[in-house]
C-alpha cells in the first residue's frame, strides 16, 4: 500500500520526506488557505521540488476548463510523470480524467461518495479513486463499507485504478485501510508519527539499550567529571557545604597525601547527630573511624556495578583507579539519559 503525506505545512513536509520512503504528497486548496498561502502557484512549484509525487487540484466547471487548469499548472514547470491531478468526481470531471489519462497524465478522481461514482472514475481510467473516509463518517455515511466495495470493484473487473483512503482522522483508519486492501492511503503527519508508537515496544527498546550499556560501557566512562573529595582536616560543617556543592549525598575523605581514608555519607551525618548532638559539627573529618568503602575500579563494566548496587542496596559507589578515588557512581548513572 502506497503511503502519502496529506499536508500543506512546508515545515512538516520537509521533515516527513526525510523518512525516505513516502510515495508522495497530497494537498488541497483548503490546506493551503489554512496555512496562510498567498501565492498558490509558487507554493505548488516549491512542493514539486521537495516530494517524489505531488497530487494537486485541477478545477473547472467543464472538462475543457479542468484540462486547461492542468495545462496551466504543467506550464509552471511541473514534471508530468511526478504530478497527479486531483479532480472532484462529476460527469465533466470524469470526461476531463479520460482526456488527461489519454495524454499520459495521472489523475485522482476524488470526493467519491458512491460505488456508482467510483465505477465511472474507474472506467474513465483514473489512476486513483479517492474516498474521504473521515469526512464521509462526519456526514453519517458508511465510508468503510464503500471503500471495501470500491476495492472489490477494482479487483473484480481488473481496473488499473488504485483505491485511496483519505481524510484519515485516527490511527485506526490506517488499520481499516490495510484490512480493506486499499492500494494507497494519505495520512496527516501528526498521525503518521504515531504509527510506530507502542508502549510495549518502547519498554522493550529501553531494556535493550539499558542492557547493552551495562555490558559495553565501563564505570570510568559513565561517571561525571565531579570527584567529591575532602581532606581529613576539613571540619564537618565545611564538609557538609562541600557535599551540597558537589551534588552528592556523600564525600570521599583522603589524608594529606591523597590516600583514601573512607567515605562519609549524609546517613553517617544523621546517625552521628543523633548520637552526639551538634558537637560533631566542630569535629574534623579525620576524627571519625571509617570502614572499608564499597568501591569499584574504573575499568569495570557497568554490569559489575549493577550487581554491587543490587547486593548492597546503596545508591552511590566510590570509583577508584589503581586504588585512588576518582569519583562517585550514582545508581542513576546506569541509565543512558
Amino acid at each position: 500500500m502506497e503511503l502519502y503525506l496529506d499536508s500543506a505545512d512546508l515545515k512538516e513536509i520537509k521533515e516527513a520526506f526525510q523518512l525516505g520512503f513516502l510515495t508522495g504528497l497530497t494537498t488541497t486548496p483548503t490546506f493551503m488557505h489554512r496555512e496562510g498561502v498567498r501565492d498558490l502557484d509558487a507554493t505548488i512549484v516549491e512542493l514539486s521540488k521537495i516530494v517524489p509525487v505531488l497530487q494537486i487540484e485541477a478545477l473547472g466547471e467543464t472538462a475543457e476548463a479542468i484540462v486547461a487548469d492542468a495545462d496551466r499548472q504543467l506550464a509552471l514547470g511541473l514534471d508530468p510523470q511526478r504530478t497527479v491531478f486531483k479532480i472532484p468526481v462529476s460527469l465533466e470531471g470524469v470526461k476531463a480524467c479520460r482526456t488527461l489519462v489519454d495524454r499520459g497524465l495521472k489523475v485522482n478522481v476524488h470526493l467519491v461518495y458512491t460505488i456508482q461514482q467510483a465505477y465511472m472514475a474507474a472506467v474513465a481510467g483514473a489512476t486513483y479513486i479517492c474516498v474521504l473516509a473521515g469526512r464521509m463518517q462526519d456526514q453519517g455515511y458508511d465510508a468503510l463499507t464503500l471503500i471495501g466495495d470500491v476495492v472489490e470493484l477494482v479487483d473484480a473487473y481488473g481496473f488499473d485504478s488504485k483505491v485511496m483512503f483519505s481524510s484519515v482522522r485516527n490511527t485506526e483508519h490506517v488499520r481499516n485501510a490495510i484490512d480493506l486492501g486499499c492500494h494507497t492511503i494519505t495520512v496527516p503527519w501528526k498521525l503518521m508519527k504515531a504509527l510506530t508508537e507502542n508502549n510495549f515496544t518502547a519498554i522493550g527498546t529501553n531494556q535493550f539499550i539499558e542492557h547493552t550499556r551495562l555490558i559495553t560501557v565501563t564505570v570510568g566512562q559513565a561517571i561525571n567529571s565531579i570527584n567529591p573529595i575532602v581532606t581529613e582536616d576539613l571540619s564537618v560543617t565545611e564538609a557538609i557545604v562541600k557535599m551540597t556543592e558537589f551534588g552528592f549525598g556523600c564525600v570521599t575523605v583522603v589524608d594529606a597525601a591523597g590516600n583514601l581514608k573512607g567515605v562519609f555519607t549524609d546517613g553517617d551525618l544523621r546517625r552521628k547527630l543523633a548520637e552526639f548532638g551538634r558537637d560533631i559539627l566542630s569535629k574534623t573529618m579525620g576524627d571519625f573511624e571509617y570502614g572499608t568503602p564499597i568501591s569499584i575500579e574504573t575499568n569495570q563494566l557497568l554490569d559489575a556495578a549493577a550487581a554491587i548496587f543490587k547486593k548492597t542496596s546503596v545508591d552511590t559507589i566510590l570509583v577508584t583507579e589503581n586504588g585512588k578515588p576518582v569519583g562517585m557512581l550514582d545508581i542513576q548513572d546506569l541509565k543512558n539519559d
